[in-house]
């Protein structure tokens, strides 16, 4: 029997990807629930495979049953982008029966259908650029001008001047919500996309939901902590979803990764010479969220209590996308916590301090490696 480096490393592929093909069974479950009843006992389980593709990123073969997904492409990026090209090909699994076994075009009216059942993006196959790498290179648009005056904003807000940094931060908040406000009250027509922000994960913090309002109330998003496959763990966990136009939520997700960081530096900096636990870190974490959202509640209601209303109020087209993409929403209540006050008030005053600047425009890495914990 043969051992070594590679034969280890060939273990540990052959065990991701046995995960990977488990959590794809669970994603066509959660997908198919979504179904009416008839079609939803019609549909039959298929097998899931994953092979070397040239071309494509996935195919339905109705003789064998078979989702097969590109291994290259399910290895090298985010669960969110799987996900979408599995929804895809269980649509034409779908239309294979809402066709009744008639010959219909590739992607015709029923697979349409299909896909508008499932909530599935008809695009997700062949040369498909994913949403996170159309985000990642920049869209070509109107919006992205706005974006770019945004971005310049931001840059000011780096100045060593506090109240200089603090405008420009301000300005570029503004900016955001006129332009959105502007496309609600003229009744524009808007594409949304949705997109996981962070990593599935089974367990998920006070902060994390904290965070998520935030982004809702202020940034012209929308968020449902989605179930979903951990792969690390083979099991289904949450992730934060969210909903909006790419522009806005390009900037949404500039902001969670932002505000993340933020908080984990101030709290290493916090803790050093403390003994302090996990739900400590909640505490400070959750200081430094209300601080901010203090802040951003002030300089809205400056620019008018009328302004800042509709703000809250969000996009109504928006909510009828998420009415239409989670037909059933269940709430999430965290379980109440014993807070360390002193630690929130100290996080208040450090996230009253906080200031966005530059960084929206930078593309991230190009791919996201799956690997199995170490």
């Amino acid at each position: 029997m043969k051992s070594g480096p590679h034969s280890s490393e060939n273990r540990l592929e052959q065990e991701l990807e046995r995960r990977i093909l488990h959590g794809l069974a669970a994603e066509w479950e959660n997908a198919v629930c979504m179904l009416p009843s008839e079609l939803r006992k019609a549909m039959k389980k298929p097998l899931f495979r994953l092979a070397d593709m040239k071309s494509r990123l996935g195919c339905w073969t109705g003789h064998k049953r078979e989702i097969c997904l590109n291994r290259e492409f399910v290895l090298s990026h985010p669960w969110d982008s799987v996900r979408d090209v599995l929804r895809h090909e269980t649509a034409h699994q779908l239309t294979a029966l809402l066709s009744g076994g008639k010959n219909e075009p590739p992607h015709g009216p029923v697979f349409r259908k299909a896909c508008e059942l499932l909530r599935a993006d008809p695009k997700a196959s062949g040369k498909y650029e994913s949403l996170r790498e159309r985000i990642r290179r920049g869209t070509a648009g109107s919006e992205d001008k706005i974006l770019l005056r945004v971005q310049k904003l931001m840059a000011l807000a780096q100045s060593s001047n506090r109240h200089e940094a603090e405008s420009a931060m301000h300005k570029a908040h503004a900016l955001i919500a006129r332009h959105n406000l502007e496309l609600i009250s003229l009744r524009q027509k808007r594409d949304f996309v949705s997109i996981f922000l962070g990593k599935p994960a089974l367990r998920r913090f006070r902060e994390e939901y904290a965070l998520g309002a935030l982004l809702e109330d202020f940034y012209f998003v929308q968020g449902i902590w989605v179930s979903t496959w951990v792969v690390e763990k083979e099991k289904m966990g949450r992730v934060l979803e969210i909903s909006g136009t790419e522009h806005n939520v390009r900037m949404a997700g500039y902001i969670y990764d932002f505000v993340n960081h933020y908080i984990k530096r101030q709290w290493e900096e916090y803790k050093k010479g403390k003994r302090l636990s996990r739900y400590r870190k909640t505490d400070f974490a959750l200081g430094i969220l209300e601080g901010f959202r203090f802040k951003l509640e002030n300089a809205a209601e400056e620019k008018g209590t009328e302004t800042y209303a509709l703000i809250k109020s969000g996009d109504p087209r928006l909510r009828q996308y998420m009415r239409h993409r989670y037909p059933r929403i269940k709430g999430i209540r965290p379980n109440p916590l014993r807070q360390d006050p002193d630690i929130v008030e100290e996080g208040i005053r450090i996230g009253k301090k906080m200031v966005i600047y530059q960084g929206i425009s930078e593309k991230g890495s190009a791919s996201e490696k799956r690997s199995l914990p170490e």
